[in-house]
């Protein structure tokens, strides 16, 4: 945390006048009771809310603006999309506004203060492919899919909101991601990571070429949390080349500290109104290995952001 949020802490803290306030709140109370006291400290809160103040607070929270984004057309590429990934198997979803408290940041390596922290144990959603995951893995400890023989396949394109700030004029807080999350177990020679790799370039492939009318550069990056991450890299370009000739693929053997991805993370280049633009990324992740506790899960996520393409084509084209 930052020193400055410390200090900003301190003097609530101190204002207060409770000695050991945080630890009693953080660790003595549990968070549902915890939930159960600010659900009643929000509710008098709001109780001295005027019309006036309400009007006034909407004018001045950068979380609650209208996007300039025309939805009509958002909302026809975000089907245009699920359409793609569906007919490579990906079966779309709608996911939840919210999720659980620390969805993101607790597999993940994102900050908390990044999110938009929520009562009832949930938060914002400021990462679809999270929420995803960790429907993937309730499925499978339920027993209601498994993933021993065929991948699970999901997709979701979903507004989401967070909390750092955006300096570049237009944007606000939310955005759309078009993300997709495969799982699968591993079974030697890299084979579910060539596998789930080629689906995820070619729904990318299939996208960029059918919507927008151009191709796509794929850089294969290496990570941390592979043995051989070389290796990895080398036998994923090489099934590439063979599966997909016609993608453009940067190979970058050389290891990165990337605390997100393990062994693999990929970067997807598009040209669009003549400009080359880094639209999405994606990658292996050890998220499902860590919620259901079994070395042997697999898990490839990717995602690309949709507001960005419609800056670059609509705004920029006009």
């Amino acid at each position: 945390m930052e020193s400055k949020d410390m200090k900003a802490i301190q003097r609530v803290l101190d204002k207060i006048g409770v000695e050991d306030l945080m630890n009693i709140l953080c660790k003595e109370i549990p968070l549902s009771d915890l939930n159960t006291l600010l659900l009643e400290v929000f509710r008098q809160k709001t109780n001295d809310i005027t019309a006036v103040d309400l009007l006034k607070k909407y004018s001045m929270n950068r979380f609650v603006q209208p996007s300039e984004i025309d939805p009509i057309w958002m909302k026809q590429l975000e089907v245009e999309l699920l359409k793609i990934s569906k007919s490579s198997l990906y079966t779309p979803i709608q996911i939840s506004p919210v999720s659980p408290l620390g969805s993101c940041s607790v597999i993940a390596t994102a900050n908390q203060n990044k999110v938009i922290s929520a009562l009832r144990g949930t938060e914002v959603v400021s990462d679809a492919t999270n929420v995803l995951a960790l429907h993937v893995c309730d499925l499978l400890k339920k027993g209601k899919l498994k993933n021993d023989s065929d991948f699970i396949r999901f997709s979701t394109s979903h507004r989401h909101v967070r909390a750092q700030k955006f300096e570049q004029q237009g944007l606000v807080p939310h955005f759309n991601i078009f993300c997709m999350v495969t799982s699968g177990k591993d079974k030697g020679s890299y084979s579910f990571e060539q596998q789930a790799l080629f689906e995820h370039i070619r729904v990318y492939r299939d996208i960029f070429k059918t919507v927008f009318n151009t191709d796509i550069t794929v850089s294969l990056n290496a990570s941390r949390g592979y043995a051989d991450s070389k290796g990895l890299i080398q036998r994923l370009s090489d099934y590439m080349n063979k599966q997909l000739p016609e993608v453009s693929l940067v190979k970058n053997s050389i290891e990165r500290d990337n605390l997100y991805y393990q062994g693999l993370q990929f970067t997807i280049t598009a040209k669009l109104n003549g400009r080359e633009i880094n639209i999405g990324d994606g990658g292996i992740v050890d998220w499902s290995q860590q919620l259901l506790g079994n070395k042997k899960e697999r898990m490839f996520i990717s995602g690309i952001g949709l507001d960005l393409i419609y800056y670059i084509l609509v705004n920029e084209g006009h």
